[in-house]
C-alpha cells in the first residue's frame, strides 16, 4: 500500500501479533481482532491480514469475507480526521448536498475517499440524528450544526 506520497506504508506486523495474542488465539476473536488492527492503524492492511490468516489458520478470503462485509472496516488507508456529511431528508433541504460539494472541492476529494496527505476521509450519510441542526457534519465524532462554508472553513482549521 502506498501513501498520499507514493511512498509504501509501513505495516507494524509484530503489534498485530501482539494484538492475535491478547486475544488468545482465537478464531471466534476475528472480528475483536480485526477491530483493534483497525483501531490501531487505521485500516485493514493486507500484510495485517494475511499474518491474521496465518497465526489464526483461517483462509485469508474468509477473513476478506469478513472485513469487506463491515461498513465499520476498511481496507484503504482512512484519513487522521473522518469527515461525515449528512444528507437525509432535513439535512437535505437545508444545504446538505451544498455542504458536500463544497468539502469535494476544499479537500479536493469525492465522498468515500481520503486526501492524499492522509489528514480526512470525506463520508456522506444517511442520517446523523440531528435534523433540526441541519445541515450537520461530524468531524470525529464532534457534532456540527447549521453549517455553511464560511463555518466550515474555522473548523476544518481546528484539525489541521
Amino acid at each position: 500500500m502506498l501513501n498520499g506520497r507514493g511512498e509504501e506504508m509501513i505495516v507494524d506486523l509484530q503489534a498485530v501479533c501482539e494484538i492475535i495474542e491478547k486475544h488468545g488465539y482465537q478464531k471466534a476473536s476475528l472480528i475483536g481482532i480485526l477491530q483493534d488492527i483497525q483501531a490501531k492503524m487505521n485500516y485493514l492492511p493486507r500484510k495485517a491480514l494475511v499474518q491474521v490468516a496465518k497465526s489464526l489458520d483461517i483462509p485469508l478470503t474468509h477473513i476478506y469475507e469478513v472485513a469487506t462485509f463491515y461498513k465499520a472496516f476498511s481496507l484503504e488507508p482512512k484519513g487522521r480526521h473522518t469527515i461525515q456529511v449528512c444528507l437525509g431528508t432535513a439535512c437535505h433541504v437545508r444545504g446538505g448536498a451544498r455542504v458536500l460539494n463544497y468539502l469535494e472541492n476544499r479537500l479536493d476529494v469525492k465522498s468515500g475517499e481520503t486526501t492524499q496527505n492522509l489528514s480526512f476521509t470525506l463520508e456522506n450519510v444517511n442520517c446523523l440524528g440531528a435534523c433540526a441542526l441541519g445541515p450537520m457534519m461530524v468531524i470525529d465524532k464532534k457534532y456540527y450544526g447549521k453549517i455553511n462554508p464560511k463555518k466550515i472553513e474555522s473548523i476544518l482549521e481546528k484539525y489541521q
